[in-house]
């Protein structure tokens, strides 16, 4: 398993390219050899190619925009293969909404550009908030049926470790569960600060990681990498530098 960073904890830090590509170096300065590119300013493939190239990084993943996944596949296949990446990701389910209408409509929608994007030898992944495990009236879960739409081969699912946590779910267990479908994965740690479930630093909070990270390994886990939406004040390079050093610790690259 490689451990990287996932650019969304940084993307006040990258609003210009300028910014951006400074930010890449200091990521890489910090020891990530792997990134998600997510909630940055628009760039071109070729660009992002050079870059990640002039700083010995490699992008495992993306948060893409899920219009042109639908609508412009092959060409958002040929986008990702720029710069060699072969993991296209869905930050949650598009127009942000978690009704009925939205989980149909991605469930009608979306089988057929994952299945092309499994053909072409890429993958399309789909990342959760707290909203996917909470129990519907007919017992499912927005998250058992977007599973049971998509076959394990054409959609992988983007663990977020913290929102799982929030939602009082047991982390290893739904690691066990999800076996097969976690090639990419969101470390996140989570501290109670005033009562107030926070974010925090990998390894600076109340999660077992350990445990956790065992359980990863087990389920075929490729990449852990590290994300705080929030970081409270403190520098974003910081905290990923923090929850770098912890799960060096634990003998991760």
């Amino acid at each position: 398993m490689e451990i990287g960073a996932q650019f969304y904890t940084l993307r006040e830090q990258c609003q210009n390219l300028d910014d951006f590509a400074l930010s890449l170096k200091k990521v890489a300065e910090i020891g990530y050899k792997t990134v998600q590119i997510s909630g940055v300013c628009g760039y071109e493939a070729e660009w992002l190619a050079n870059e990640l190239k002039k700083n010995g990084l490699r992008c495992v993943l993306t948060h893409f925009s899920p219009d042109e996944i639908k609508n412009k596949t092959r060409e958002t296949i040929d986008f990702h293969n720029t710069f060699d990446c072969k993991n296209i990701g869905l930050g949650c389910l598009p127009g942000a909404k978690f009704d009925d209408e939205h989980l149909n409509a991605f469930i009608k929608e979306f089988p057929e550009p994952a299945r092309i994007i499994a053909e072409s030898g890429s993958k399309l992944y789909y990342h959760n908030h707290d909203h996917e495990f909470y129990k519907r009236e007919d017992g499912s879960t927005l998250l058992s049926k977007i599973l049971e739409s998509f076959p394990a081969e054409h959609l992988g699912i983007t663990l977020d470790t913290f929102w799982a946590q929030y939602a009082g779910e047991d982390v290893p267990a739904l690691i066990d569960s999800l076996s097969g479908r976690l090639g990419c994965v969101h470390l996140k740690d989570m501290a109670i600060v005033d009562g107030e479930k926070r974010m925090a630093p990998v390894g600076h909070g109340i999660m077992d990681f350990e445990k956790i990270i065992a359980h990863l390994e087990r389920a075929g886990a490729k990449y852990l990498l590290v994300e705080q939406d929030h970081c409270y004040g403190e520098d974003p390079f910081d905290c990923l530098k923090k929850s770098y050093e912890y799960l060096k610790s634990l003998g991760l690259n």
